[in-house]
C-alpha cells in the first residue's frame, strides 16, 4: 500500500463539471501509460534530526535549529538499504508493473532506464536493471535530472510512434541521499549541500503501450480498425469513452543555467576527485531559473492536446519543497486545488517524484479512467516538460 498523501488540496468531487469550451474532437494518441508504480524504501530519515546531527558533526558550521526542514516544509526522507543500488529501486517497481498488468519480463520490447541516479558510469544501468529483472530485450539510459522519466516516457512515446515497438518499460531508481555531504568544513559548502538534506530515494516504472494508433513493433501489427471505430464512437458517450493516451507535451531548456546545480565528480572534468562527488545547488539561483520559464510549457501542451486547464483532473509537479510550490502555481498557471502535495512526507525523490502522484491517486481513487492529468516536470540543467494525459 502507498502512504497517503502529505496533502490533497481538493478532492476530485470538488471539481467543475462544466463542460470544456475547446472542440471535443481531441488529438488520437498513438501510446498511453498502461501502468505505473513506485517503491519507497522502507528506511526513513526525520530531517529536523539529521539537522540536529549535522550540527553536532559541524557545530561552527551547521546551524543548531533544524534550518532545512523548517524552511522547505520538509519532514521524512526514504533511504535506500547500504547493499542496495539504483537498479534495484527500478527493478522492485519494475515487477509490481509488470504483475499488475499480467506480463511477463519477456513480453517488454524495450526498457528505458530513466533517472538521476545510475549504478556506474558504464555500463548503461538499463543493462543491470534487465538483468536483475530477466527482460531480454533492447535496452538504453535516459538521464536528464529530475525530468529523466518524463523524458523517458516522451522517447517511448516516440518510438512507439515510429512502430518499432509496442511496450516500453520506463524504469527509475532514484538514489540521491548517496550524494548528501554530511562533513561540511566552510558555511559556503553548507550552504551549497543544504537542498540535499531533502533528497529521498525511490523506484518507479511507467508501461507505456501502443494504442490502435501506434505501430505494429516487435510484438506484430495489429489492424486498429477497433480502436478506430471506438475513438469515432468516444464523442457518444462521454468523457470517460474517450480512448486514453498521452495527448500532447511540449519540452523546454535554458541550458545556460546548467552550473546552477550539480553533482560534479565521476565524469571527464573531476574523474577522481572525491570532493566533487556531493551535490552542489545554489538553490536561490535555481529558483530564479526556473520562473522564467513562465507558463510557456504547459501552454503548447494543453493546446496540442485540444484541452484546457479546466480539463485537468490532477496535475503532478516535480517537487523539492513545499515552500516553493506556490511559487510553481502562480507562474506556471497551476491550480493549487488539484496537486497532492508528496514531498513534505516522502522528500524530494527526483524523476520519481510524479510517477509517485500517479499511483497514490490512482490507490486514493483521486484518478479516474477518462480523467486528464497534466504531468509537470521540473529539472536542473534546467528544463521544463508538460505531458497532458488521458488516463
Amino acid at each position: 500500500m502507498l502512504p497517503e498523501p502529505a496533502a490533497v488540496l481538493n478532492p476530485v468531487t470538488a471539481r467543475s463539471t462544466e463542460p470544456s469550451q475547446q472542440p471535443s474532437q481531441s488529438p488520437r494518441p498513438v501510446a498511453r501509460i498502461a501502468e505505473v508504480a513506485v517503491h519507497l524504501p522502507e528506511r526513513t530519515r526525520d530531517v529536523a534530526d539529521a539537522e540536529r546531527e549535522l550540527h553536532r558533526r559541524n557545530p561552527k558550521v551547521a546551524p543548531r535549529l533544524p534550518m532545512v526542514s523548517r524552511l522547505t516544509g520538509v519532514r521524512r526522507v526514504h533511504v535506500a538499504d547500504d547493499d542496495q543500488q539504483a537498479s534495484d529501486l527500478a527493478v522492485a517497481a519494475s515487477r509490481t508493473v509488470l504483475d499488475r498488468a499480467g506480463l511477463e519480463p519477456a513480453d517488454v520490447d524495450l526498457l528505458i532506464f530513466a533517472s538521476a541516479t545510475q549504478d556506474m558510469i558504464e555500463p548503461a544501468t538499463s543493462h543491470i536493471t534487465a538483468a536483475k529483472l530477466g527482460v531480454r530485450a533492447p535496452v538504453m539510459d535516459v538521464k536528464n535530472a529530475c525530468n529523466s522519466v518524463l523524458n523517458g516516457i516522451e522517447v517511448a512515446e516516440a518510438l512507439i510512434g515510429t512502430g518499432r515497438y509496442r511496450r516500453v518499460l520506463v524504469a527509475c531508481g532514484e538514489m540521491p541521499t548517496r550524494g548528501v555531504r554530511w562533513d561540511v568544513p566552510d558555511r559556503r559548502t553548507y550552504a551549497m549541500s543544504a537542498a540535499g538534506y531533502t533528497m529521498s530515494d525511490a523506484g518507479a516504472a511507467v508501461l507505456v503501450e501502443a494504442t490502435g494508433a501506434g505501430g505494429g513493433g516487435a510484438s506484430g501489427r495489429i489492424d486498429g480498425f477497433e480502436d478506430d471505430l471506438a475513438a469515432e464512437l468516444a464523442g457518444l458517450v462521454g468523457t470517460a469513452g474517450r480512448p486514453s493516451g498521452i495527448l500532447g507535451s511540449a519540452f523546454a531548456a535554458e541550458s545556460q543555467h546548467w552550473d546552477v546545480g550539480m553533482l560534479p565528480g565521476g565524469g571527464t572534468v573531476n574523474p577522481r576527485d572525491p570532493e566533487r562527488t556531493y551535490f552542489e545547488i545554489d538553490g536561490s539561483r535555481l529558483r530564479e531559473a526556473f520562473d522564467a520559464f513562465g507558463s510557456g510549457p504547459v501552454d503548447e501542451a494543453l493546446a496540442a492536446a485540444g484541452v484546457t486547464m479546466d480539463d485537468v483532473a490532477l496535475v503532478a509537479v516535480h517537487q523539492v519543497a513545499v515552500t516553493y510550490l506556490a511559487d510553481v502555481h502562480r507562474t506556471v498557471g497551476v491550480p493549487a486545488d488539484r496537486t497532492i502535495v508528496t514531498v513534505a512526507d516522502h522528500g524530494n525523490i527526483a524523476s520519481a517524484t510524479l510517477p509517485l502522484q500517479l499511483a497514490i491517486a490512482l490507490e486514493s481513487g483521486r484518478l479516474q479512467r477518462g480523467d486528464v492529468v497534466l504531468l509537470l516536470g521540473l529539472a536542473g540543467g534546467i528544463s521544463m516538460g508538460a505531458m497532458v494525459v488521458r488516463w
